[in-house]
C-alpha cells in the first residue's frame, strides 16, 4: 500500500475531557455526511453504464448478451476486489483510502467516453469494478468505529440509502449531460467523472478516519457499551497485528454467523440486480416507453431512501434486532415480486417498485451492517469484502449474465423463477438468524446490565 493510505497513529495530544462529547458530535457529522456523498458519488460511476445499455446497444451495435457479459465482468472483478480491499481498508487511512478509490474509478470511466470497442470497454469496466471495491469497506469501517450498537442501525441506513441517492443522481446527470451536449453519449460518461472528482475532494476535507486520530477515546470507551461476537468475545478491537490470512481465516471463515449473513445478502442480491438491471428491458414488454423506463431505475432506487432509514431505526429501537427487521422485509419483499411479475397494470407496477425499493434495500442496509457486528473490529473491511464476494461474484452474475442468457432462451418468466428461488433461500436463512440474534443480544444485555 502507499504510503500515503497507510493507518494513521493514534494522536499524541488528547481532547480536553469536557470537549470530548462537542467534539465527538462534530467529527460524526462529518463521517455520516462525507460517507454518504462519497459513496452516492461512488454510484453515479457504477450505475452510467447499466442506465445507458439501451443507447450503448443502439450506438454500439452490442446485444442484450454482449451488455450481460460486460455487466457480470463488473460484478466479478468487483466482487473479488471487494474482498481484498476491504482487507486493505482494515490497514488503512480510510478518509484517503476512499478518496483515492473515487478518484481512479472516475479517470476510467472517463475512458469509456473515446471507445466503441467491445474488449476495450469490457477491460475498462474491470478496472472500475476494482476501484469501486474500495467505496463500501472504507465507509463501513468508518461508520461502525464512529458510533455505538445503539445508533449504528439509523446511522447505517443512512450511508447506506446513498447509494439509491446515487442512482437517481446518476439519472439525473444522465439527463443534464444529455441535454447540455446534444444527446451525445462519450458526454454522459465524461461529465459523471467531473462531478465525483469534484465530490471526492470536497468530502475529503471533512472526513475523519477513527476517533483515536482526532485525540479522542474509542467508541467502545465513549459509550460504554460492550459488544459480543457468538462466542461472547469483545469485538472492540480495532487494529490488529494478524495479517490478511491469519484474519480471514480465524475470524471470518470459522464464523457461522458470518456465512449466514453473507448468503442471506448474495440472495438479496440476486433480487436487486434481477430486478434493477432489467428494469430498462423488461418494462417496455409491459408496454411502458425506454426513456419512462429509464427513469424507473431511478424511482426504484430513490424510493428507498426513507423506507431504509426507518427500517434501520426500527433494528436500534428493538435493541439491535436486525434479523427480526430483514425477515418482515423479505417476506413482504416475495409479496411484491409476485406482483410485478404477473401484473399488466401500468400504476400497479410503478406502485410495487416504488414499495419494493425499500422492502429490498432496507436488508442489504442491514446485513452490511450484521456482518461487521458479528467480527471483531479489525476485521470490519475484511468482512465487508468477503460478503461482497459472494454478492457480486455470484449474486450479481446470476442476476445479470444467468438471468440475460435465460431471458434470451426461454423469455422473462425464467428471471422471475431465479428471483423467486432466491427469495426462498434468504426466508430460510433469516429464520437461522434470528435465532442467532437473540441468543448474543441476550449475552450483551447480561454484560452490559
Amino acid at each position: 500500500m502507499f504510503s500515503f493510505l497507510k493507518a494513521s497513529p493514534d494522536a499524541s495530544t488528547k481532547v480536553p475531557a469536557e470537549k470530548v462529547k462537542s467534539t465527538y458530535v462534530r467529527k460524526q457529522v462529518g463521517v455520516v455526511l462525507a460517507t454518504c456523498v462519497t459513496y452516492m458519488a461512488y454510484y453515479i460511476i457504477r450505475l452510467i453504464f447499466t442506465t445507458e445499455q439501451q443507447p450503448v446497444m443502439k450506438a454500439y451495435g452490442f446485444n442484450l448478451s454482449q451488455i450481460g457479459l460486460i455487466l457480470s465482468t463488473f460484478g466479478i472483478g468487483y466482487g473479488i476486489s471487494k474482498l481484498f480491499m476491504g482487507g486493505l481498508a482494515d490497514k488503512s487511512n480510510t478518509k484517503r483510502f476512499l478518496a483515492f478509490g473515487l478518484y481512479l474509478s472516475g479517470i476510467f470511466n472517463a475512458f469509456l467516453a473515446f471507445t466503441h470497442n467491445f474488449y476495450i470497454i469490457l477491460g475498462l469496466m474491470l478496472l472500475i469494478s476494482v476501484t469501486q471495491a474500495i467505496g463500501a469497506p472504507a465507509c463501513q469501517r468508518e461508520i461502525s468505529l464512529w458510533f455505538s450498537k445503539k445508533h449504528r442501525g439509523t446511522m447505517f441506513a443512512i450511508w447506506a440509502s446513498a447509494h439509491n441517492a446515487g442512482a437517481f443522481a446518476c439519472v439525473a446527470c444522465i439527463q443534464i449531460a444529455t441535454f447540455l451536449f446534444s444527446g451525445s453519449l462519450p458526454a454522459v460518461f465524461l461529465t459523471a467523472s467531473v462531478v465525483s472528482a469534484v465530490i471526492a475532494t470536497l468530502m475529503l476535507l471533512i472526513n475523519s478516519e477513527r476517533p483515536e486520530t482526532e485525540g479522542l477515546p474509542s467508541m467502545a470507551e465513549y459509550s460504554g457499551h460492550v459488544e459480543l461476537d457468538e462466542n461472547g468475545q469483545s469485538t472492540s478491537q480495532e487494529l490488529s497485528d494478524k495479517s490478511f490470512w491469519q484474519i480471514l481465516l480465524h475470524d471470518i471463515l470459522t464464523n457461522k454467523i458470518v456465512w449466514a449473513v453473507t448468503l442471506t445478502s448474495m440472495s438479496i442480491y440476486i433480487v436487486r440486480y434481477g430486478v434493477m438491471s432489467w428494469i430498462p428491458s423488461y418494462l417496455p414488454t409491459k408496454g411502458f416507453s425506454i426513456d419512462w423506463a429509464k427513469w424507473l431505475v431511478g424511482i426504484f432506487e430513490l424510493s428507498a431512501v426513507p423506507g431504509v432509514i426507518i427500517f434501520g431505526s426500527i433494528s436500534d429501537f428493538l435493541k439491535g434486532r436486525r434479523s427480526l427487521v430483514c425477515l418482515v422485509c423479505v417476506v413482504a419483499m416475495i409479496a411484491c415480486l409476485v406482483t410485478y411479475f404477473t401484473s399488466n397494470n401500468k400504476a400497479v407496477i410503478v406502485a410495487v417498485l416504488f414499495i419494493m425499493g425499500s422492502l429490498i434495500y432496507a436488508p442489504l442496509a442491514l446485513v452490511g451492517l450484521m456482518v461487521n457486528e458479528a467480527v471483531p473490529n479489525y476485521a470490519l473491511g475484511l468482512s465487508t469484502g468477503f460478503m461482497g464476494f459472494f454478492q457480486y461474484v455470484f449474486g450479481e452474475t446470476a442476476a445479470t449474465a444467468l438471468i440475460g442468457n435465460l431471458v434470451n432462451k426461454y423469455g422473462w418468466g425464467a428471471s422471475a423463477t431465479t428471483i423467486y428461488v432466491a427469495s426462498g433461500l434468504a426466508l430460510v436463512l433469516l429464520v437461522y438468524l434470528v435465532i442467532k440474534e437473540h441468543k448474543i443480544l441476550a449475552m450483551e444485555m447480561k454484560i452490559n446490565q
